[in-house]
């Protein structure tokens, strides 16, 4: 072969080196771009569909997870797309909705930003321990049972969110926690950490003074947490309405210090069920209260006790709380329904019998 020969054959090889590199540049470029516009195309879902992703899962499991459930076209190009933007170790544990027509790319970044699915559950003020826990049981998406009936009381009511499978014990720690918190906040417990709820609700409760009505007069009535938690309890169940709360408890306040039973049929209740009201829609004893009823012996029977019962009949909310830690300064001592919902409230026997007798003249027409 002559040197003319070699040199064109080298030149056509080059040639065809350069052809050759140029193809798998251009190439690689439109799968890039493909690639790219596939990650940021409209995906397939045509509903909204939940996904759970579980703790631990890599990415390829993930994309894998994705593809199966319908929700990308392809795992690769979701791969794909993750690892250019860095986002392959971000990606969040937990449950999604997932919108139709996401792409890969909102996909990723919904998991990337953990935003999960929000599940909530409302704990309404007033339930015993018994009825939270019943119906914590009722309760989609947890885990878990609960082995035993925590201390009335002890459980703020409030709306919490969860994690699907969230163990419904660690729920319900939470909401003692949380009760444990407000009153160390409310009651200006000084603790550094204590071993149990039982501990906390025997301290003694410093209540901020308050001009209209001197600290130590309050202190007379209500000296532990417990004190406070179980006026709270039954200034609870007696009214909804946030704007009585004050007033409801200062009844009771006055009715304490004067030594006056409490008289209040929700305490009589608490002593025949314990707690565990029945959930049939007839109330918690599944019949109205009847006078006989009242005559029970039980610590909690405010009918035949003075005081305080032994401790909460109930678990009150913040607002009860609060209510009870400062009660409205007046001179009632009685207080009856008025038929709209409130109440109507008496310094004197003779007014409360007249606004007893207005209550059942308006029960009467109501039947």
């Amino acid at each position: 072969m002559s040197d003319k020969q070699a040199t064109v054959g080298l030149k056509l090889l080059l040639g065809l080196f350069v052809y050759l590199s140029t193809t798998l540049v251009v190439l690689t470029a439109l799968g890039f771009w493909w690639a790219s516009v596939q990650f940021s195309a409209p995906g397939t879902l045509t509903e909204t569909k939940l996904i759970t992703i579980e703790r631990g899962l890599g990415l390829n499991k993930i994309a894998r997870r994705l593809e199966t459930e319908g929700a990308i076209n392809s795992a690769h190009i979701f791969i794909f797309g993750t690892r250019i933007l860095g986002a392959q170790s971000d990606l969040k544990a937990g449950e999604y909705e997932l919108k139709p027509g996401m792409s890969p790319r909102d996909i990723m970044a919904q998991l990337r930003d953990g935003k999960t699915v929000v599940r909530r559950v409302t704990i309404r003020e007033g339930l015993t321990s018994f009825e939270i826990v019943r119906l914590l049981g009722t309760v989609e998406g947890l885990s878990g049972e609960i082995s035993a009936i925590p201390p009335e009381g002890s459980l703020l009511p409030n709306t919490y969110d969860y994690q699907l499978k969230e163990d419904r014990e660690q729920i319900l720690n939470r909401l003692q926690r949380e009760m444990s918190l407000l009153l160390v906040d409310l009651c200006h417990v000084q603790v550094d950490e204590f071993s149990s709820f039982s501990d906390l609700s025997q301290m003694e409760c410093s209540i901020l003074p308050d001009p209209s009505m001197p600290s130590v007069d309050k202190k007379r009535s209500l000296k532990t947490v417990n004190d406070v938690l179980t006026l709270a309890s039954i200034v609870e169940k007696e009214t909804g309405v946030n704007e009585e709360r004050r007033r409801v408890a200062g009844v009771f306040i006055n009715r304490l210090k004067k030594g006056i039973p409490l008289q209040t049929d929700p305490t009589v209740i608490y002593a025949l069920t314990k707690g565990q009201h029945k959930n049939d829609g007839k109330g918690p004893l599944g019949r109205r209260l009847l006078k006989k009823d009242l005559d029970i012996d039980s610590p909690y029977n405010t009918y035949k006790n003075a005081g305080l019962p032994p401790g909460p009949i109930a678990n009150p909310g913040s607002a009860s709380i609060e209510a009870v830690l400062n009660p409205e300064t007046h001179d009632y001592i009685y207080f009856v329904a008025d038929g709209t919902g409130g109440h109507v409230f008496a310094k004197t026997l003779s007014e409360h019998n007249a606004n007893v007798a207005r209550w059942r003249k308006i029960r009467r027409q109501n039947k």
